[in-house]
This record gives C-alpha cells, sequence and structure tokens, in this order.
C-alpha cells in the first residue's frame, strides 16, 4: 500500500510539472507581450488569466500558431479562461496587448497572471467521479491511469520525435557526402582541363613536342 502512494505521489507530480505552467509578470502601456507555448496535435490546453486594473488602458489577448493563423482574439479583457487545440505539432503565441486609451499622466502597468494546463490536467475529475458517481479510491484510480497514459504517450511522442532527428540527420550526412563525392569530382574535372588546356598553350607556343 505505502508503495501505491508512493508512486501515485511521483506520477502526480511528475505530471503537475509537466502540464501545468503559471508566469506573471507586469504589462506596460502600449506595449505587447508574447509568450511562446508547445502544443502538440488533438491535445487539449486550458487556462485562466486575471489582470490588474488600471484606468484608461485596455488589453488584448490574442493566440495564434506559426503560420499566422489566429486561435483566439479577445478584446478588453480583464479576466477570463480559454480553451485551444492544435491540429498539428506546433509552437503558440499567447500575446497580451496593451493599448493607452485615454490621456493619463502617469498610466500604471497591469499585472497578468496567465496558468495554462495541458492534456489529462484539463480534466474536471470532480465532475468525472459525480458524474460516473466513483468512490475515492476509483477517482484516484482513475487519475493514476490517465496520469500514466499520458507518460506513455510522451515517451512515444518523444521516440518519434528522435527517430525524426535522426532520419533528419541520416539524410542530411548522406547529402553532404554525396555533395563532396560531387565537389571532388569538379576540381579533378578542372585540374585536368587545366592540365589539357596549358598542355595544348605550351605545344602552341613550341615549347614542348
Amino acid at each position: 500500500m505505502n508503495l501505491f502512494i508512493i508512486n501515485s505521489i511521483f506520477l502526480l507530480l511528475l505530471d503537475h510539472c509537466r502540464h501545468c505552467s503559471s508566469i506573471r509578470f507586469y504589462l506596460q502601456p502600449n506595449t505587447k507581450r508574447c509568450l511562446k507555448e508547445e502544443m502538440r496535435k488533438d491535445v487539449l490546453v486550458t487556462g485562466n488569466y486575471s489582470l490588474s486594473e488600471s484606468l484608461g488602458v485596455r488589453t488584448d489577448l490574442m493566440i495564434t500558431d506559426t503560420k499566422g493563423h489566429t486561435a483566439l482574439n479577445r478584446e478588453n479583457i480583464d479576466k477570463g479562461i480559454f480553451a485551444v487545440n492544435s491540429d498539428e505539432d506546433d509552437i503558440f503565441d499567447f500575446c497580451f496587448i496593451s493599448y493607452l486609451q485615454a490621456a493619463h499622466q502617469m498610466p500604471q502597468p497591469r499585472e497578468v497572471h496567465l496558468e495554462m494546463k495541458h492534456g489529462v490536467e484539463t480534466k474536471n475529475y470532480d465532475q468525472i467521479g459525480a458524474v460516473a458517481k466513483l468512490k475515492p479510491l476509483e477517482l484516484e484510480l482513475q487519475k493514476l491511469e490517465d496520469l500514466s497514459a499520458s507518460v506513455v504517450e510522451d515517451f512515444e511522442y518523444m521516440r518519434k520525435r528522435e527517430q525524426a532527428m535522426r532520419d533528419t540527420n541520416e539524410s542530411t550526412n548522406a547529402r553532404i557526402f554525396y555533395l563532396s563525392i560531387f565537389s571532388m569530382l569538379c576540381l579533378l574535372g578542372l585540374a585536368m582541363w587545366q592540365i589539357f588546356y596549358l598542355r595544348q598553350f605550351f605545344k602552341a607556343k613550341k615549347l614542348i613536342d
């Protein structure tokens, strides 16, 4: 039983460190601050944000991918929640944009607090347990099952990434090898042409037979 508890705590801490992130920063008026977040294909990402008050300052939230597609665009935000998904592995920009709407002598920066969760962390287990009428132990087992599946998926994802990088490396090495051979053949051909040209030149000058 103690081993079960230790494994449970380890998996919970591991997944929390991997999937949940929180950041707090100050956003000056008329500035833009973007945070990059790697998102996996078909993995739900949820988040909640809250901003401190600042008179005459409006803040927008825009989430875009590397292709410039807008996944979310909200104007004049104070606090709220969001959920985004990606059709492919990509890196998304979470941008907070501040606008000074009214003239103030000393506009105050806004404190932004953003918390995001990935994958299994987005599930509401209290609601799941209530709907399925699960006992506390059964609910914990469900959590561990989901966490274990998530860890296995991550290892499989890393294995595929490693294989893809290995294939890219091997392909690059092969291209460099063939390019080196081509360069050597070009140099050899140039050297032979120079020898032939010089031989003809010296013959024309009757310096050699």
